[in-house]
């Protein structure tokens, strides 16, 4: 039988979550996968644990053309909500750092959880499906026929086929595409959470490769306090991946190296201890080959005494505002995800539905709603998988 009451396009996060929901409600659910089996990117998400949620998700933790649009999709589904589901299934699961939750065992976990949640007599999973045409008929349901000629039926058609970020994993420009057919607008999409790389003079940098430090990183309006990683091609770790969410090409990157560091604290350290060099101080702070980058950068070679308070107090600056100027990013081969996507004008922010296209959704990360690094893009596909399931069964 390839008629079905709703179809969703993509076995991720957003669409296998939406799935069970539908399913639950009492909805003949055709669940449509390209790659031959389901959440691939979840299985290697956080390590192969799954970062699942983040305990502080909230509106402000999203970058969006509307900053308002993921409120109302979070506020009705939480993480207390998805960590209920995983008691419920007897996952164990941990808190790490700034708020992320993660299985204590594996990732896979949660792919079986997610896939238990769809009723088998109500969920149709069917992978290896090569999607070739999506059509739309006068009587308002949807055609979606493959490759190999089989095809489903369904009044509703949810696009949850994420974005091109990890092409490796089967990942592509697809719900773009596909948006665009049904004349939905398309925020220009970009690599996010991803490295950054380095040219010019900062290319000296990368002799650095594997040096890590805690840091405090800033772009456009963002800034955050975790680690950096210096790489062969440039930056990354933790706090450059949140920045890189809103770095654009041609502006700087600013890092804080010792962000615990007092305000004046060159100057208190001449006063203490005047024939100490710039470059013991900051070795006994940052990593050696770290500090001897930075002392050579500055060229203040003299111990402290000899410096005048002009010289440490610009010293001071620079190690508060080491600008790097990036020239790319590593792209969407190694971004985390995908900024940009179906433009949240064209969508309800209560059920996900195009406006312009009844019974048309679009959840997850082919939405223009883009989390920090840290549980939140998965909590977004949880929210807003729910807030489409609810949509296409209100009555339940």
């Amino acid at each position: 039988m390839d008629q079905f009451d709703v179809i969703i396009l993509g076995a991720g996060a957003a669409g296998l979550y939406c799935a069970g929901q539908a399913g639950q409600r009492g909805l003949r659910v055709a669940l449509l996968e390209k790659a031959e089996a389901p959440g691939k990117k979840i299985l290697i998400s956080g390590g192969g644990r799954c970062n699942f949620t983040n305990l502080g998700v909230g509106p402000a933790n999203y970058l969006s053309a509307n900053p308002h649009f993921a409120k109302s999709a979070l506020a009705r589904y939480t993480p207390a909500d998805f960590i209920a589901l995983v008691e419920r299934h007897g996952i164990a699961w941990h808190e790490k750092t700034l708020g992320q939750l993660f299985c204590d065992g594996s990732a896979k976990q949660i792919v079986e959880m997610l896939l238990d949640e769809c009723p088998p007599d109500m969920v149709t999973l069917t992978c290896g499906a090569d999607i070739a045409q999506v059509a739309r008929g006068s009587d308002g349901i949807f055609t979606v026929t493959a490759a190999d000629g089989r095809t489903w039926h369904a009044p509703a058609l949810v696009i949850a086929t994420g974005g091109p970020s990890i092409p490796k994993m089967g990942a592509s420009d697809f719900a773009y595409r596909l948006a665009r057919q049904f004349g939905l607008k398309v925020v220009e999409p970009r690599p996010a959470l991803v490295p950054l790389t380095l040219g010019g003079e900062d290319a000296l940098f990368r002799e650095l490769s594997g040096v890590a430090a805690p840091v405090r990183a800033r772009a456009g309006s963002a800034e955050f306090a975790e680690a950096a990683l210096f790489t062969h091609k440039g930056l990354s770790g933790p706090a450059i991946l949140q920045v890189s969410s809103y770095w654009r090409h041609g502006e700087p990157v600013g890092i804080t190296f010792l962000p615990d560091a007092a305000t004046d604290w060159l100057l208190e350290a001449k006063r203490d201890r005047p024939r100490t060099h710039l470059r013991t101080l900051l070795r006994e702070r940052l990593p050696g080959r770290l500090a001897d980058a930075l002392a050579d950068r500055m060229g203040l070679e003299r111990d402290l005494g000899n410096l005048s308070d002009k010289d440490l107090r610009a010293a001071q600056v620079k190690l508060a505002d080491w600008r790097f100027a990036p020239n790319g990013t590593e792209g969407y081969a190694k971004a985390e995800v995908t900024a940009g996507g179906i433009a949240t004008a064209e969508l309800s922010s209560r059920t996900m539905e195009a406006a312009k296209v009844p019974g048309l959704y679009a959840i997850g990360e082919a939405v223009d709603v883009t989390g920090w690094l840290g549980g939140y893009n998965f909590q977004w596909a949880w929210a807003s998988g729910h807030a489409c399931a609810e949509a296409l069964a209100p009555e339940v």
